[in-house]
C-alpha cells in the first residue's frame, strides 16, 4: 500500500500513542498571483505528547526543507507522504518548513484566476485527508487540537479561517493576518480562504449570543449574489437547531464563501463554510435549485454540531455525520424555511440514490468498514447519506421525536470537542426512549440491501404485504379514492410493522393503495396491477405532493429493475408532467424520461423516441407558466443534444432572429446548454462555440466552451479530447469534467466506441499516477457504455491485485452497464415489430 494511503489500524496505533496538544501553521501566500509560481511556503510547529520514540506527520507536497525537533535541527526523512519522526521525547515540539503545491483539483490548497478580470482566488478542501497537501499535520479525525494560522497574503485580500482575526499586520508587500486559536478540530476541517472576494455581512442574535454573519463569492459574481435571500435560510436554521439541540453555535463567527470550481456541493469547514459556486444563479434559477440550495444550507449548519463538535474515529462512522446532516437538513426545510414540501424531494431523488447505490454489487452497511483512506474517499456515497438519513428518519418515529432529540443533546453534551463510535450514540439514544437499540441498529446500520415491498390483492379481500429481503418495518398503507372534485386523495391510513416477507393486511378496496405511505421507512415500492392502472390513468388526479413522489419513485424503480416498460414509464411522464407542479418532481421526471431513452429502450426504438420527447419538451416550453418555463428549456436542450430536429429552431433563438418563448431570460447558462446541443448534433462549428466564448468570457463560459468544443461529432474532435483527458495534466477539476462530458455528449456512440480498448489499458496507469479525485472522473466518466462486459470482466480478472477502490469503481460502472442491458433486452420484447 502507497504511504499515501493511510490505513484505519496505522492510524489507530499512532492515535494510542500520541495526543497533540496544539498546532500554529503560517501559509506565505504572496507569490499566489504569479502564474509561474506552483508552490507556498508552509511552515507547521506542533505540540505534542507521545507514549512512543517514533511517529511520522502526514504531507503531501513540493518537497521538505527542514525538520526541528525540542529546537534541534534533524535529518529530513521525507518520502513523499509521511515525515518521519524519531528520538521523540514524552513532551515534544516539532516544527517543519515545507513547500505545499497550488492544486487545479480541488484538493488542498486550489488555486484559480477569474478570467473576467485576471483576479486570483484561493481556497481550501480537504475532506477526506488533503490538509496534508497544505501543511504537515496528523492526518487523522480522532487527533484534535486548537490551530493558529498565520497567513502572509496580498494586501487587499480578504483572509478567513475557521476563527476571527486576531491580528492584521502590513508589510512592504502585503499583510500578515494572524488568526483567534480554534477550539479542539479534526484536520479535515480546518479552512483558509484568501482572494479579493465580495463580502455582505450580517448577523444573527439568540438571547446574549451574537453570532457574525458573512457571504462571499467572487467579485466578478458579486451582482449575482442574492445575501439577503442565503441570510434569511442562515438565520431561520440557526434559530431552528438553538431549539432542536439545546446546546449554544459553539464556533463563534458564521461565513459561507461560494468557491470557484469545487468538487462538492459544499464543506462543513467550522466558521468557515465553503459552497459550490453553482449556487450563485447567475440567471433564472429554478424552485427547485433555490430549495436544493437551502437544503444545503441546512445541511452544512447541521454539521457544526453532528461532524465539527462531535466527530467520528475513523471514517467507519462517517454516516455519524451525513446521515444526521442529511436527515436535519430536510427537517429543517420543511419545518424552518418556506420550503414545507422539502420530505418529497428527499423521497423521490435523495432516496433514488440510495436505491441506486445499495443495489450495486459494492453496497455497504451505513456503518462501513474503512480499511483505508482511498475506501473512505469512495464511501462519500447515497448509502452513507441518504439511506443514512432515511434510516434516521425511521428511528425518530421508532424512539419517538422528544426523545430522539434529547438523546443528541445529551451525546453533544457528553463528547463535545471529541470522537465518537456508534455505541456512544446508541448509548444516549437508548437512555432517552427506553429502548434497546442494538437490534434496531443491526438490522439497519449493519447489513446492506435494499427491500422491496409489494401489495397482493387476494380475490375474497384483503391482501398480502409482501417485502424481499426481509427487515421489520414501520409504515403506513394509504388507501386511495376518488373524492366528489375527482381528486385521489387519502380515505384511510393504516399503519402496521412487518418483519418477515409475507404480512397479511386488512384494506378497503379503493383504486388505488400505496405501501410506504407518508414514507415512513426505506424500501422500495411496487404498485399493485389495480393501483397501477389507476396511476396510469389518474396520477394528476393525485392531490398530495409526498403520495405523488412515492408513485414517481414506484414507477421509475420498476423501470430501472426491468419490471415497468420504460415505453410506459415514458408515455406516463409525457401526460402527466405537464400538470406537475412540485419543482423537485417536475425535475427528476423530466431527467429520468431521457435516461430511459438512452439506456432502457432498445437502440432501435431510441430514435422515435427521442424525436417525440423533444417535441414533447419543445411545446410545453412555450406554453409552460414561468414557474416551470426554465425547467422544459433545460429539458428541451437535453434531448436536442440527441436529436437535431430543432435545431434550427434553437439555432434562431440564440441568434436573435426569432424570439425566445414569452418569459424565458435566455442568460448565459441556458444559451450554452443550447449550443451544446447543437454542437452535439453537429449543427454548429468552432467559429459558433468561439463567438459565443468571446460573448460569455468568465470561468463558467470557458468551462462551458471546452464541452461543446469536445462535443462535435466528428472522429478528430474525439481523438483530441482523449489525448488531453489522459495527456494533459494542467486541465483542472472542471475543465477535465468538461472534456469528458463533452467527449460523451450525444448520440453517435459510433465515434467514441472505438476507444473501449484503450480505457481498459489506460485506468490503472490514470490511478497510479493522478489524485484520486481526477482519476475518479476519468475511470467513472470514461467507462464504456456499449456490449463491454467481457472487456471490464477480462480487466476485474487481470487486476485482482488493483487498488480496491479501483476496483470498487470498475465494478460499479460494469453493474450499471450490465443493469442497462438488462433493460434493454426486457424493453425489446414490447418494441414494436418491423413486420407488416
Amino acid at each position: 500500500m502507497s504511504t499515501a494511503n493511510l490505513s484505519r489500524a496505522e492510524t489507530a496505533e499512532r492515535s494510542r500513542s500520541i495526543e497533540v496538544l496544539r498546532y500554529r501553521v503560517e501559509l506565505d501566500l504572496l507569490g499566489a498571483v504569479d502564474p509561474g509560481r506552483d508552490t507556498f511556503s508552509t511552515t507547521t510547529t506542533v505540540e505534542f505528547s507521545s507514549r512512543s520514540p517514533d511517529t511520522w506527520l502526514d504531507f503531501i507536497g513540493a518537497g521538505v526543507e527542514s525538520v526541528t525537533v525540542d529546537g534541534t535541527a534533524v535529518d529530513v526523512q521525507y518520502d513523499g507522504a509521511r515525515i518521519a519522526l524519531t528520538g521523540l521525547r514524552e513532551s515534544t515540539v516539532v516544527t517543519v518548513v515545507a513547500q505545499g503545491d497550488y492544486s487545479r483539483s480541488g484538493e488542498g490548497l486550489h488555486r484559480f484566476v477569474d478570467p473576467s478580470d485576471g483576479q486570483t482566488y484561493l481556497y481550501t478542501q480537504y475532506e477526506p485527508a488533503d490538509a496534508r497537501r497544505v501543511f504537515p499535520c496528523f492526518e487523522q479525525p480522532d487527533l484534535k487540537a486548537p490551530f493558529t494560522f498565520v497567513v502572509t497574503a496580498p494586501r487587499g485580500w480578504e483572509v478567513i479561517s475557521n476563527q476571527h482575526v486576531d491580528r492584521r499586520d502590513t508589510v512592504s508587500d502585503g499583510q500578515i493576518v494572524t488568526f483567534a486559536a480554534t477550539l479542539p478540530l479534526s484536520t479535515y476541517i480546518t479552512a483558509v480562504v484568501a482572494g479579493p472576494y465580495h463580502r455582505v455581512e450580517f448577523s444573527w442574535q439568540r438571547g446574549n449570543l451574537t453570532v457574525p454573519l458573512s457571504v462571499l463569492c467572487r467579485a466578478s459574481l458579486a451582482r449575482y449574489l442574492d445575501a439577503d435571500t442565503i441570510f434569511d435560510i442562515t438565520q431561520q436554521g440557526l434559530d431552528f437547531f438553538a431549539d432542536a439541540f439545546d446546546y449554544p453555535y459553539p464556533w463563534g463567527k458564521y461565513d459561507q464563501v461560494f468557491v470557484p470550481e469545487y468538487n462538492l456541493g459544499a464543506m462543513e469547514n467550522p466558521g468557515c463554510v465553503t459552497f459550490t459556486e453553482a449556487y450563485v444563479f447567475r440567471g433564472s434559477a429554478t424552485d427547485a435549485q433555490y430549495e436544493g440550495r437551502a437544503n444545503t444550507i441546512l445541511h452544512e449548519m447541521a454539521h457544526m454540531w453532528f461532524g465539527d463538535l462531535v466527530t467520528m474515529v475513523w471514517w467507519d462512522d462517517l454516516w455519524l455525520k451525513e446521515s444526521f446532516a442529511d436527515y436535519m437538513g430536510s427537517l429543517a426545510s420543511a419545518e424552518a424555511t418556506r420550503w414545507t414540501q422539502a420530505w418529497v424531494a428527499f423521497a423521490n431523488r435523495r432516496k433514488a440514490w440510495a436505491y441506486l447505490q445499495d443495489q450495486l454489487p459494492t453496497t455497504h452497511p451505513i456503518v462501513a468498514d474503512i480499511v483505508d483512506l482511498e475506501a473512505a474517499k469512495l464511501n462519500f456515497d447515497g448509502i452513507t447519506y441518504a439511506k443514512g438519513a432515511s434510516v434516521l428518519k425511521q428511528l425518530a418515529s421508532y424512539v419517538g421525536r422528544d426523545a430522539f432529540f434529547e438523546g443528541a443533546r445529551r451525546y453533544f453534551r457528553a463528547h463535545a470537542f471529541g470522537n465518537t463510535t456508534l455505541a456512544d450514540l446508541l448509548t444516549e439514544l437508548s437512555g432517552t426512549s427506553g429502548r434497546d437499540l442494538t437490534s434496531w441498529a443491526d438490522a439497519w446500520l449493519q447489513t446492506s440491501g435494499v427491500s422491496t415491498l409489494a401489495l397482493e390483492r387476494n380475490d375474497g379481500g384483503g391482501a398480502t404485504l409482501s417485502q424481499t429481503d426481509p427487515r421489520p418495518h414501520r409504515l403506513a398503507i394509504g388507501m386511495y379514492d376518488f373524492d366528489e372534485a375527482g381528486d385521489l386523495v387519502c380515505t384511510e391510513r393504516t399503519e402496521i410493522d412487518i418483519t418477515t416477507s409475507r404480512t397479511p393486511v386488512d384494506l378497503s378496496d379503493a383504486p388505488l393503495v400505496l405501501p410506504n405511505d407518508a414514507d415512513l421507512t426505506y424500501a422500495k415500492v411496487r404498485l399493485d396491477t389495480r393501483s397501477l392502472t389507476t396511476v396510469e390513468n389518474s396520477l394528476d388526479r393525485v392531490r398530495d405532493p409526498l403520495a405523488r413522489g412515492l408513485i414517481w419513485s414506484s414507477l421509475w424503480n420498476a423501470t430501472r429493475d426491468s419490471e415497468l416498460e420504460a415505453a410506459r414509464y415514458l408515455a406516463m411522464a409525457q401526460r402527466f408532467s405537464p400538470t406537475e407542479s412540485n419543482p423537485a418532481l417536475l425535475t427528476s421526471v423530466l431527467s429520468n424520461a431521457p435516461f430511459a431513452i438512452e439506456h432502457y429502450l432498445p437502440e432501435s426504438a431510441r430514435a422515435d423516441a427521442r424525436s417525440r420527447w423533444l417535441e414533447h419538451t419543445w411545446n410545453e416550453m412555450f406554453v409552460s407558466d414561468s414557474g416551470a418555463q426554465l425547467t422544459w428549456a433545460r429539458a428541451v436542450a437535453a434531448v436536442a443534444a440527441t436529436d437535431g430536429g430543432r435545431a434550427a429552431d434553437i439555432r434562431s433563438i440564440l441568434d436573435g432572429s426569432a424570439p425566445p418563448p414569452s418569459g424565458l431570460s435566455l442568460d448565459p447558462d441556458l444559451r450554452w446548454a443550447f449550443w451544446l446541443a447543437l454542437a452535439a448534433t453537429g449543427h454548429a462549428d468552432d467559429t459558433d462555440l468561439h463567438a459565443e466564448w468571446q460573448r460569455d468570457d468568465t470561468g463558467s463560459g470557458r468551462t462551458a466552451y471546452l464541452r461543446a468544443m469536445s462535443a462535435r461529432p466528428e472522429v478528430a474532435v474525439k481523438a483530441e479530447a482523449w489525448a488531453s483527458i489522459f495527456q494533459d495534466h494542467s486541465l483542472s477539476n472542471d475543465h477535465l469534467d468538461a472534456t469528458i462530458s463533452g467527449f460523451l455528449a450525444g448520440a453517435r456512440r459510433d465515434l467514441v466506441a472505438p476507444f473501449a480498448a484503450d480505457y481498459f489499458a489506460a485506468v490503472r496507469p490514470t490511478w497510479r499516477d493522478r489524485s484520486i479525485e481526477m482519476a475518479r472522473r476519468v475511470v467513472t466518466g470514461l467507462f464504456p457504455r456499449e456490449k463491454t462486459l467481457g472487456a471490464a470482466d477480462a480487466w476485474l480478472a487481470a487486476n485482482a491485485d488493483a487498488p480496491g477502490a479501483l476496483r470498487r469503481l470498475i465494478v460499479e460502472q460494469r453493474d450499471h452497464l450490465a443493469r442497462d442491458l438488462r433493460a434493454q433486452e426486457f424493453n425489446s420484447r414490447f418494441a414494436p415489430s418491423d413486420e407488416s
